[in-house]
């Protein structure tokens, strides 16, 4: 039997939900803080039911989760749960108990049951036993290799799996670290992670009289220590640890993106392909699903020719940690973890999204701060190419069409966007393709520290698509880990973006919309034959954006 793969999208909020729905997702899950293991989350029952309904218009599905441990105080609200889903119909229930499962199957004998990840399945006699018990899905573990995924399809063909391929990923076992609960008192069992895994830690000395003193590493002392570890099973196998004035990010581990292996996945049919973020933003809920919803269509038309690089660089716009393949082949390695910075980063950031879209005018949210010059790319939810427009002014619909520079997000403000400048486009064909809650995106402007931590994560993300270093891979990634070192010593909070942020004094090469110097000047009249040529948006070469002389 020839499977296909779903597409199951995360959702913290109402929106989120429409979000996902619009940019391709097969299926959502989502649930209400006091019983899905989030307690961020911000549905209410009365949103579930809305969120549900809009879903199944559009031919969605909708799991809602409720996987937590139950004590006795929550049993009491199952009663209440169980009428609340039989009225909504949800097209499957996520659990983790097995005495909430159980008490389930007999209140809801005719709503499918979903395994979660909690339940910690990593084999098939796991994935049978829950078979045998009525589960109609089995999530596995994130920690579940790929040859055993291969063995438990095989062994399973009869029941449903599913299987984590992108989203933030615990340094120890996912769900079950204890350095939250120690260090800030929240459960990361509960949905509520301190991601203590992530903080800085530096090493400390404590005196013989008792007091305890930094011991402070500079270019003076640095060759004079060395800091290992034995472990009590290995004497006198001594394992060093590096640290150095800026402390060490031992614990912090990248995210899971398992794009470059998405093909893995297809090739033997995972039913459910799960997103990890229901905390994350609309943005990230947007600008993922339409890349993972791409790469799994053109899978299925040509599988021999598929190409995962396209989608990875789609990833590195949205805000990550570097990105790790983690347990594909079996067991972590070096590069699955960052040690020297921590940060969350995108090359690009949430500009607004289209609230509506008039006979002449888009209204668009505004969520980041804009500025003259600056260059919007609006996303087709279900298109490849985007559309770029570069604005030099902003018409506050909300202060009576105020004309400003630059404007904040910090007030919510609505601009108008007049559909004239879209010079480049048919209108109608464009308020087609851009339809409301179409996200719309900037470049985001970064420090140098932060263009090198992305540059040495695209090298080990790439390193570790390969499966193992060339000499040469690993002489290029020592260099840049190298430059990013040396960029985190300067502490230089200069921040630029990618490309250069002209169009009021230069040309940038991308042909936006609107642009007049590249549209207009005759000097351009050769870039704009080749722009042509090039997929919407793509950096023309440097000698391009003139003359194209050589």
């Amino acid at each position: 039997m020839k499977r296909t793969s779903e597409l199951l999208m995360p959702a913290g909020n109402l929106q989120k939900l429409k979000t996902a729905v619009l940019y391709g997702a097969d299926a959502i899950y989502l649930g209400t803080p006091d019983m899905s293991l989030r307690t961020k989350s911000e549905f209410t029952l009365e949103q579930v039911v809305e969120g549900i309904a809009f879903a199944h218009a559009h031919g969605k599905r909708v799991y809602l989760t409720l996987n937590l441990f139950s004590h006795n105080k929550d049993v009491p609200k199952l009663d209440e749960y169980a009428e609340t889903i039989r009225e909504i119909n949800p097209d499957g229930l996520i659990i983790a108990d097995p005495g909430v499962f159980q008490y389930m199957r007999k209140k809801l004998p005719d709503v499918p049951l979903h395994i979660s990840t909690q339940a910690n399945v990593c084999s098939w006699l796991s994935v049978d036993f829950w078979k045998e018990q009525g589960a109609d899905l089995v999530v596995l573990a994130r920690e579940v290799s790929f040859p055993e995924l291969e063995e438990i399809r095989e062994k399973c063909p009869d029941i449903r799996l599913e299987a984590f391929v992108h989203g933030a990923m615990c340094m120890t076992y996912s769900g079950r670290c204890l350095l939250s609960n120690f260090m800030a008192e929240r459960g990361a069992n509960q949905g509520n992670c301190a991601n203590s895994c992530r903080w800085n830690y530096k090493v400390r000395m404590r005196m013989k009289d008792g007091t305890i003193e930094e011991l402070e590493l500079n270019e003076n002392n640095i060759d004079m220590f060395e800091f290992l570890l034995e472990e009590g099973c290995r004497p006198g196998e001594l394992m060093p640890i590096l640290e150095d004035g800026r402390g060490s990010y031992i614990l912090n581990s990248k995210d899971l993106c398992l794009m470059p292996k998405l093909n893995d996945f297809l090739r033997i049919g995972v039913d459910s392909l799960k997103v990890e973020g229901r905390g994350k933003s609309m943005y990230y809920v947007g600008v993922v699903a339409r890349a993972y919803r791409m790469a799994i269509d053109d899978y299925y038309k040509d599988p021999e020719n598929w190409n995962p690089q396209p989608y990875m660089d789609e990833m590195y716009s949205v805000a990550n940690r570097g990105y790790t393949t983690a347990f594909h082949d079996g067991r972590l390695n070096n590069f699955a973890h960052n040690y020297e910075d921590t940060h969350s980063i995108g090359e690009w950031e949430f500009a607004g999204i289209i609230e509506d879209i008039t006979d002449d005018a888009i209204l668009m949210q505004v969520k980041n701060k804009l500025q003259a010059g600056d260059v919007l790319e609006f996303l087709p939810p279900l298109e490849r190419d985007s559309v770029l427009l570069r604005i030099y002014e902003f018409e506050n619909v909300r202060k009576n069409g105020e004309i400003t520079s630059e404007i904040h997000a910090g007030a919510q403000p609505l601009i108008r966007i007049p559909l004239s400048l879209f010079d480049h486009e048919d209108v109608e064909s464009f308020k087609a393709r851009f339809p409301q809650g179409t996200l719309v995106r900037k470049e985001k402007s970064l420090t140098a520290q932060q263009w090198n931590r992305l540059k040495l994560d695209r090298i080990s993300e790439r390193i570790q698509a390969r499966g193992n270093a060339t000499e040469a891979q690993q002489g290029k990634y020592e260099g840049q880990r190298e430059k990013l070192v040396e960029a985190i010593a300067e502490k230089n909070e200069d921040k630029k973006p990618k490309s250069p942020r002209l169009g009021i004094e230069g040309c940038c090469g991308r042909g936006c919309n609107g642009c007049m110097i590249f549209w207009q000047d005759p000097e351009f009249e050769k870039a704009r034959e080749i722009l042509l040529t090039k997929k919407q948006g793509e950096m023309l070469a440097k000698n391009a954006r003139k003359h194209e002389v050589s």
